[in-house]
Protein backbone atom coordinates (compact mmCIF):
# COMPACT_ATOMS: atom_id res chain seq x y z
CA UNK A 1 0.00 0.00 0.00
CA UNK A 2 1.28 3.44 -0.93
CA UNK A 3 0.47 6.22 1.51
CA UNK A 4 0.31 9.72 0.14
CA UNK A 5 0.76 12.63 2.52
CA UNK A 6 -2.22 14.87 2.99
CA UNK A 7 -1.82 18.60 3.26
CA UNK A 8 -2.44 19.90 6.76
CA UNK A 9 -4.82 22.88 6.65
CA UNK A 10 -3.38 26.23 7.63
CA UNK A 11 -4.93 27.76 10.73
CA UNK A 12 -6.34 31.28 10.56
CA UNK A 13 -7.60 33.63 13.27
CA UNK A 14 -9.61 36.56 11.91
CA UNK A 15 -10.30 39.80 13.79
CA UNK A 16 -13.08 41.84 12.20
CA UNK A 17 -15.49 44.76 12.60
CA UNK A 18 -17.79 42.88 10.28
CA UNK A 19 -19.30 45.08 7.60
CA UNK A 20 -19.83 44.55 3.89
CA UNK A 21 -16.27 43.97 2.70
CA UNK A 22 -15.34 42.09 5.89
CA UNK A 23 -18.18 39.65 5.18
CA UNK A 24 -16.76 38.87 1.74
CA UNK A 25 -13.31 38.36 3.27
CA UNK A 26 -14.80 35.92 5.78
CA UNK A 27 -16.45 34.00 2.94
CA UNK A 28 -13.08 33.70 1.19
CA UNK A 29 -11.40 32.25 4.27
CA UNK A 30 -14.27 29.97 5.26
CA UNK A 31 -14.51 28.62 1.71
CA UNK A 32 -10.77 28.05 1.27
CA UNK A 33 -10.21 24.28 1.12
CA UNK A 34 -6.78 24.39 2.76
CA UNK A 35 -7.65 26.74 5.63
CA UNK A 36 -9.17 26.09 9.04
CA UNK A 37 -10.53 29.23 10.63
CA UNK A 38 -10.03 28.48 14.31
CA UNK A 39 -11.77 31.61 15.56
CA UNK A 40 -13.33 34.88 14.48
CA UNK A 41 -13.12 37.79 16.91
CA UNK A 42 -15.09 41.00 16.64
CA UNK A 43 -14.33 44.58 17.61
CA UNK A 44 -15.98 47.99 17.40
CA UNK A 45 -15.15 49.69 14.11
CA UNK A 46 -17.33 49.96 11.03
CA UNK A 47 -20.27 49.18 13.31
CA UNK A 48 -20.60 48.68 17.06
CA UNK A 49 -19.20 45.42 18.36
CA UNK A 50 -22.59 43.83 18.92
CA UNK A 51 -23.58 44.44 15.29
CA UNK A 52 -20.17 43.24 14.12
CA UNK A 53 -20.73 40.00 16.03
CA UNK A 54 -24.19 39.55 14.56
CA UNK A 55 -22.85 40.12 11.05
CA UNK A 56 -20.00 37.66 11.58
CA UNK A 57 -22.38 34.98 12.84
CA UNK A 58 -24.71 35.57 9.90
CA UNK A 59 -21.84 35.20 7.43
CA UNK A 60 -20.57 32.03 9.12
CA UNK A 61 -24.06 30.52 8.82
CA UNK A 62 -24.25 31.47 5.13
CA UNK A 63 -21.05 29.51 4.62
CA UNK A 64 -22.44 26.51 6.45
CA UNK A 65 -19.67 26.32 9.03
CA UNK A 66 -19.58 26.24 12.82
CA UNK A 67 -16.58 28.53 13.29
CA UNK A 68 -16.72 30.11 16.76
CA UNK A 69 -17.20 33.87 17.01
CA UNK A 70 -16.03 35.83 20.06
CA UNK A 71 -17.04 39.39 20.92
CA UNK A 72 -14.39 41.90 21.92
CA UNK A 73 -13.68 45.56 22.57
CA UNK A 74 -16.57 48.03 22.49
CA UNK A 75 -14.33 51.07 22.03
CA UNK A 76 -10.73 52.07 21.25
CA UNK A 77 -8.06 52.07 23.94
CA UNK A 78 -8.12 55.85 24.47
CA UNK A 79 -10.11 57.51 21.71
CA UNK A 80 -13.78 58.25 21.31
CA UNK A 81 -15.31 55.53 19.14
CA UNK A 82 -16.31 56.63 15.62
CA UNK A 83 -18.12 54.18 13.34
CA UNK A 84 -18.27 54.02 9.53
CA UNK A 85 -21.99 53.44 9.05
CA UNK A 86 -22.05 56.30 6.55
CA UNK A 87 -20.04 54.01 4.28
CA UNK A 88 -21.47 50.55 5.04
CA UNK A 89 -25.03 51.37 6.17
CA UNK A 90 -26.52 51.37 9.64
CA UNK A 91 -26.18 47.60 10.02
CA UNK A 92 -22.87 47.42 8.19
CA UNK A 93 -24.33 45.18 5.47
CA UNK A 94 -26.11 47.82 3.42
CA UNK A 95 -29.39 47.80 5.40
CA UNK A 96 -31.07 44.88 3.64
CA UNK A 97 -32.70 43.53 6.82
CA UNK A 98 -30.91 40.20 6.85
CA UNK A 99 -32.37 37.78 9.41
CA UNK A 100 -30.82 37.33 12.82
CA UNK A 101 -28.34 34.46 13.08
CA UNK A 102 -29.53 31.36 14.89
CA UNK A 103 -26.23 30.82 16.74
CA UNK A 104 -24.79 32.86 19.58
CA UNK A 105 -21.23 33.98 20.14
CA UNK A 106 -18.70 32.25 22.35
CA UNK A 107 -18.46 32.90 26.06
CA UNK A 108 -14.83 33.99 26.03
CA UNK A 109 -13.93 37.63 25.52
CA UNK A 110 -12.20 38.10 22.17
CA UNK A 111 -8.93 39.08 23.86
CA UNK A 112 -8.79 35.78 25.75
CA UNK A 113 -9.90 33.89 22.64
CA UNK A 114 -7.01 35.41 20.71
CA UNK A 115 -4.50 34.40 23.37
CA UNK A 116 -5.89 30.87 23.68
CA UNK A 117 -6.08 30.35 19.92
CA UNK A 118 -2.49 31.49 19.35
CA UNK A 119 -1.16 29.33 22.16
CA UNK A 120 -3.07 26.30 20.91
CA UNK A 121 -1.96 26.85 17.30
CA UNK A 122 1.64 28.13 17.20
CA UNK A 123 2.57 29.38 13.75
CA UNK A 124 -1.00 30.33 12.84
CA UNK A 125 -1.94 33.20 10.51
CA UNK A 126 -3.72 36.19 12.02
CA UNK A 127 -5.72 38.35 9.62
CA UNK A 128 -6.91 41.69 10.99
CA UNK A 129 -9.67 43.49 9.08
CA UNK A 130 -10.47 46.09 11.72
CA UNK A 131 -9.11 48.49 14.31
CA UNK A 132 -6.40 46.67 16.26
CA UNK A 133 -7.87 47.12 19.74
CA UNK A 134 -8.40 43.42 20.48
CA UNK A 135 -4.94 42.38 19.33
CA UNK A 136 -3.26 45.22 21.25
CA UNK A 137 -5.05 44.19 24.44
CA UNK A 138 -4.05 40.56 23.89
CA UNK A 139 -0.41 41.60 23.46
CA UNK A 140 -0.58 43.76 26.58
CA UNK A 141 -2.00 40.84 28.57
CA UNK A 142 0.43 38.26 27.19
CA UNK A 143 3.34 39.76 25.19
CA UNK A 144 4.85 36.34 24.50
CA UNK A 145 2.14 35.47 21.96
CA UNK A 146 3.88 37.72 19.40
CA UNK A 147 6.62 35.14 18.91
CA UNK A 148 4.10 32.35 18.34
CA UNK A 149 2.43 33.94 15.31
CA UNK A 150 3.52 32.77 11.87
CA UNK A 151 2.11 35.73 9.95
CA UNK A 152 0.02 38.74 10.93
CA UNK A 153 -1.68 40.15 7.84
CA UNK A 154 -3.01 43.63 8.63
CA UNK A 155 -5.57 45.33 6.44
CA UNK A 156 -4.81 48.87 7.40
CA UNK A 157 -2.90 52.00 6.68
CA UNK A 158 -2.21 54.05 3.61
CA UNK A 159 1.57 53.75 3.29
CA UNK A 160 3.08 56.71 1.46
CA UNK A 161 -0.25 57.90 0.06
CA UNK A 162 -3.56 59.55 0.98
CA UNK A 163 -5.92 58.03 3.53
CA UNK A 164 -9.62 57.27 3.23
CA UNK A 165 -10.86 58.94 6.43
CA UNK A 166 -8.42 61.85 6.63
CA UNK A 167 -5.82 63.04 4.11
CA UNK A 168 -3.22 61.19 6.16
CA UNK A 169 -4.88 58.07 7.56
CA UNK A 170 -6.84 54.94 6.76
CA UNK A 171 -9.88 54.17 8.93
CA UNK A 172 -8.74 51.02 10.77
CA UNK A 173 -5.56 52.69 11.99
CA UNK A 174 -7.15 56.10 12.58
CA UNK A 175 -9.89 54.72 14.85
CA UNK A 176 -7.41 53.34 17.37
CA UNK A 177 -3.91 54.59 16.57
CA UNK A 178 -2.56 53.66 20.00
CA UNK A 179 -3.59 50.05 19.47
CA UNK A 180 -2.09 50.04 15.99
CA UNK A 181 1.20 51.36 17.34
CA UNK A 182 1.32 48.63 19.99
CA UNK A 183 0.83 45.97 17.32
CA UNK A 184 3.36 47.48 14.90
CA UNK A 185 6.02 47.61 17.62
CA UNK A 186 5.20 44.20 19.11
CA UNK A 187 7.61 42.12 17.06
CA UNK A 188 4.82 40.24 15.32
CA UNK A 189 5.60 39.34 11.68
CA UNK A 190 3.44 42.10 10.22
CA UNK A 191 2.40 42.15 6.57
CA UNK A 192 0.77 45.51 5.83
CA UNK A 193 -1.93 45.52 3.16
CA UNK A 194 -2.86 49.15 2.69
CA UNK A 195 -6.15 50.63 1.55
CA UNK A 196 -4.64 51.92 -1.69
CA UNK A 197 -4.32 48.36 -3.02
CA UNK A 198 -8.11 48.17 -3.33
CA UNK A 199 -8.32 51.07 -5.77
CA UNK A 200 -7.93 51.38 -9.53
CA UNK A 201 -7.87 48.08 -11.39
CA UNK A 202 -8.57 46.17 -8.17
CA UNK A 203 -12.09 47.64 -7.95
CA UNK A 204 -14.92 45.38 -9.13
CA UNK A 205 -16.40 46.98 -12.23
CA UNK A 206 -19.63 46.00 -13.99
CA UNK A 207 -17.64 43.57 -16.15
CA UNK A 208 -16.69 41.78 -12.91
CA UNK A 209 -19.99 42.16 -11.09
CA UNK A 210 -22.16 40.66 -13.83
CA UNK A 211 -20.29 37.33 -13.94
CA UNK A 212 -20.48 37.10 -10.15
CA UNK A 213 -24.24 37.66 -10.28
CA UNK A 214 -24.33 35.01 -13.00
CA UNK A 215 -23.01 32.39 -10.58
CA UNK A 216 -26.52 32.48 -9.09
CA UNK A 217 -25.32 31.29 -5.71
CA UNK A 218 -26.42 32.56 -2.33
CA UNK A 219 -22.91 33.72 -1.48
CA UNK A 220 -22.50 35.58 -4.79
CA UNK A 221 -25.82 37.36 -4.40
CA UNK A 222 -25.00 38.32 -0.83
CA UNK A 223 -21.50 39.58 -1.69
CA UNK A 224 -22.80 42.00 -4.29
CA UNK A 225 -25.99 43.00 -2.48
CA UNK A 226 -24.41 43.80 0.89
CA UNK A 227 -21.85 46.05 -0.84
CA UNK A 228 -24.34 48.22 -2.78
CA UNK A 229 -24.37 50.93 -0.12
CA UNK A 230 -20.57 50.84 0.10
CA UNK A 231 -20.34 51.16 -3.69
CA UNK A 232 -22.32 54.40 -3.60
CA UNK A 233 -20.27 55.73 -0.68
CA UNK A 234 -17.02 54.82 -2.43
CA UNK A 235 -18.06 56.84 -5.49
CA UNK A 236 -18.81 59.85 -3.29
CA UNK A 237 -15.49 59.38 -1.50
CA UNK A 238 -13.18 58.85 -4.49
CA UNK A 239 -15.12 59.51 -7.68
CA UNK A 240 -14.48 55.91 -8.74
CA UNK A 241 -17.49 53.74 -9.59
CA UNK A 242 -17.38 50.10 -8.55
CA UNK A 243 -17.06 47.91 -5.47
CA UNK A 244 -13.80 48.44 -3.61
CA UNK A 245 -12.92 45.51 -1.34
CA UNK A 246 -9.90 46.22 0.86
CA UNK A 247 -10.60 43.44 3.39
CA UNK A 248 -11.03 40.69 0.77
CA UNK A 249 -7.79 41.82 -0.88
CA UNK A 250 -6.00 41.45 2.45
CA UNK A 251 -7.58 38.01 2.84
CA UNK A 252 -6.51 37.09 -0.67
CA UNK A 253 -2.89 37.93 0.19
CA UNK A 254 -3.22 35.98 3.43
CA UNK A 255 -4.39 32.98 1.42
CA UNK A 256 -1.70 33.40 -1.23
CA UNK A 257 1.16 35.85 -0.56
CA UNK A 258 2.26 35.63 -4.20
CA UNK A 259 -0.81 37.75 -5.09
CA UNK A 260 1.36 40.57 -3.80
CA UNK A 261 3.79 41.31 -6.61
CA UNK A 262 5.90 44.02 -5.00
CA UNK A 263 7.03 43.92 -1.36
CA UNK A 264 9.69 45.50 0.79
CA UNK A 265 10.54 45.48 4.50
CA UNK A 266 10.61 48.63 6.60
CA UNK A 267 10.22 50.06 10.05
CA UNK A 268 6.70 51.42 10.60
CA UNK A 269 5.50 53.97 13.11
CA UNK A 270 1.95 55.15 13.78
CA UNK A 271 1.23 58.79 14.56
CA UNK A 272 -0.57 59.19 17.89
CA UNK A 273 0.31 62.76 18.93
CA UNK A 274 -0.90 64.96 16.06
CA UNK A 275 -4.56 65.52 15.33
CA UNK A 276 -3.67 66.55 11.77
CA UNK A 277 -1.97 63.25 10.97
CA UNK A 278 -3.55 61.01 13.63
CA UNK A 279 -3.31 57.36 12.62
CA UNK A 280 -0.86 57.92 9.78
CA UNK A 281 1.20 54.82 9.03
CA UNK A 282 4.66 56.27 8.61
CA UNK A 283 6.75 53.84 6.56
CA UNK A 284 10.53 54.21 6.47
CA UNK A 285 10.51 53.45 2.75
CA UNK A 286 13.91 55.02 2.08
CA UNK A 287 15.44 53.34 5.14
CA UNK A 288 16.53 56.59 6.79
CA UNK A 289 15.14 55.91 10.29
CA UNK A 290 18.60 55.02 11.60
CA UNK A 291 20.19 58.24 10.38
CA UNK A 292 21.46 60.61 13.06
CA UNK A 293 18.73 63.16 12.39
CA UNK A 294 15.96 60.53 12.79
CA UNK A 295 17.29 58.10 15.37
CA UNK A 296 15.77 59.75 18.44
CA UNK A 297 12.26 59.96 17.01
CA UNK A 298 12.43 56.43 15.62
CA UNK A 299 14.04 54.95 18.74
CA UNK A 300 10.99 52.82 19.76
CA UNK A 301 10.83 51.17 16.33
CA UNK A 302 14.59 50.72 16.21
CA UNK A 303 14.59 49.22 19.68
CA UNK A 304 11.88 46.77 18.66
CA UNK A 305 14.25 45.82 15.82
CA UNK A 306 11.55 44.30 13.66
CA UNK A 307 10.62 45.47 10.19
CA UNK A 308 7.20 44.89 8.65
CA UNK A 309 6.62 43.62 5.15
CA UNK A 310 4.72 46.20 3.11
CA UNK A 311 2.82 45.21 -0.01
CA UNK A 312 2.96 47.87 -2.73
CA UNK A 313 1.31 46.10 -5.67
CA UNK A 314 -0.96 43.12 -6.30
CA UNK A 315 -1.88 41.01 -9.31
CA UNK A 316 -5.42 42.30 -9.79
CA UNK A 317 -6.43 39.56 -12.22
CA UNK A 318 -5.40 36.83 -9.82
CA UNK A 319 -7.08 38.61 -6.90
CA UNK A 320 -10.36 38.64 -8.77
CA UNK A 321 -9.90 35.01 -9.74
CA UNK A 322 -9.58 33.97 -6.09
CA UNK A 323 -12.70 35.97 -5.24
CA UNK A 324 -14.66 34.39 -8.09
CA UNK A 325 -13.68 30.91 -6.93
CA UNK A 326 -14.93 31.60 -3.41
CA UNK A 327 -18.29 32.91 -4.61
CA UNK A 328 -18.90 30.38 -7.37
CA UNK A 329 -19.89 27.56 -5.03
CA UNK A 330 -22.74 27.17 -2.56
Amino acid sequence: MVCYPTRVPRTFLIDTDTASDDAVALIMALRAPDVRVAAITTVAGNVDVQQATRNALYTVELCGTDTPVYEGAEKPLLRTYTNATWFHGRDGLGDHNYPSPSRSWGKLHAVDAIIDTIEANPGLVIVTLAPLTNLAQALAKKPGIAAKVGRCVVMGGAPCCEGNVTPAAEYNIWVDPEAARIVMLSGMPIELIGWQLSRGDAVLQEKDIKPIQGFNTELARFAIECNRHARQAYKVQTGEDGISLPDPIAMCVALDPSIGTEWSQHYIEVETQSELTRGMTVVDRLNVAEDDRNGAVWEPALRAAHKAKVCWKIDTNRWKGVLFSALRGR
